[in-house]
């Protein structure tokens, strides 16, 4: 029998980040992953480093993982290729504009300064490529993004160089609780900790239900598409108020496109399909803001499965009927900015019994909640 002091179901970005920061506090770390780490949706997201437009509950967690980016080295030993160039959500008219302003009035009565609403000129001085019929944006300046392989990469060789085990080709088929604390039981083998933390992404939901704690997780594959190479001409990421977009030009010169597209999927064989027609939206999208672009070419497209909650709000949670047990997954598109701080949170939550930031909104509980009052 394998024995650690914590078992981490799923070796993508929550999974690693948190057998980390496990592991620099002493403790003895397995990952079983069932497919290989960044299979799904650690490794094919768009990267973004986005603090503009969070739910607001997601905000201290988001404004204390962007500092973790800002010196990424310090934790991983190599930078990730992060980029802290700035992003704009752009509008396009007085209706655009309005809700922008609404969302700084917003968070500025919160207490929070780091989206500001800037006027027209100057979003033309921070991407004068854009169409001229703009009226203004929300900008983060220290926003950006990161190559999401490359940083998953790191975190599990920094995890793995503090003795982290990664146990490739495993599912977790049963959990079962004994004396000794928890065991999980794979194909092949038996492993016994006295946590375990439930990082599965898209297939967090079935070790909910070995649990009997249901969570309302449903399944997605956003899709991404990257162009070829052309002439430096952006430096933000660039997104917009009333528009599905993601868009960024990388450091060698390639366009990646995203914007919460979807492509088709069977969760069985984890095989999906890409749905040209919305590709051709975002690239439609892209050409109204960048009309310059309509002649640059797409190289390739791709998606990977995600794990998407209700309310778009993740689980970050000790279980409520299962002590040992903790969730860390339903990232809904937006986690991977999120994934440094969520190790230290998972860590805390094990060892210390609590966070050092408020995660009360994300608590697995309410779904529960939810259903009792619809009963």
């Amino acid at each position: 029998m394998n024995k650690a002091d914590v078992i981490i179901i799923g070796g993508g970005l929550m999974g690693s980040s948190s057998a980390l920061q496990l592991a620099l506090r002493g403790q003895r770390v397995i990952v079983l992953e069932k497919d290989h780490p960044g299979r799904h949706a650690s490794g094919v997201n768009a990267g973004g480093l986005r603090k503009l437009n969070r739910h607001p509950a997601e905000i201290p967690l988001s404004l204390a993982a962007s500092a973790i980016w800002a010196d990424i080295h310090s934790l991983l030993g190599q930078h990730c290729d992060v980029k802290l160039c700035g992003q704009l959500r752009v509008a396009e008219n007085s209706a655009d504009m309005q809700k922008l302003e609404q969302r700084a009035a917003l968070l500025e009565s919160m207490g929070y300064q780091h989206e500001q609403i800037i006027s027209r000129q100057r979003l033309y001085e921070l991407a004068p490529a854009l169409a001229p019929h703009c009226t203004g944006a929300l900008y983060c300046a220290d926003d950006g993004y990161a190559r999401p392989y490359h940083a998953l990469s790191a975190f599990r060789s920094r995890a793995e160089a503090l003795g982290v085990e990664y146990h490739i080709g495993e599912q977790a088929n049963a959990l079962q609780k004994n004396a000794a604390g928890w065991l999980v039981h794979s194909a092949r083998q038996t492993y016994q900790a006295d946590a375990v933390i439930n990082c599965g992404g898209a297939w967090a939901g079935q070790i909910c239900e070995m649990l009997d704690e249901p969570a309302p997780l449903q399944v997605a594959a956003p899709m991404m598409m990257v162009s070829e190479r052309v002439a430096p001409f952006l430096e933000p990421v660039i997104g917009a108020a009333s528009r599905k977009l993601s868009f960024k030009q990388m450091q060698n010169g390639t366009l990646v496109i995203g914007g919460a597209h979807l492509a088709h999927y069977n969760a069985c064989d984890q095989s999906t399909r890409m749905d040209f027609s919305k590709l051709a939206e975002s690239a439609r999208t892209v050409c109204a803001l960048f009309p310059q672009l309509r002649t640059v070419k797409i190289v390739r497209s791709w998606c990977g499965l995600e794990a998407f909650m209700p309310d778009q709000l993740p689980v970050i949670s000790a279980s409520h009927n299962s002590p040992g047990i903790f969730h860390a997954f339903g990232f809904s598109a937006h986690g991977f900015q999120l994934s440094p701080v969520i190790g230290q949170i998972m860590a805390q939550l094990v060892l210390d019994g609590h966070s050092r930031l408020p995660i009360e909104a994300f608590s697995i509980q309410r779904f529960s909640q939810t259903r009792q009052a619809t009963a």
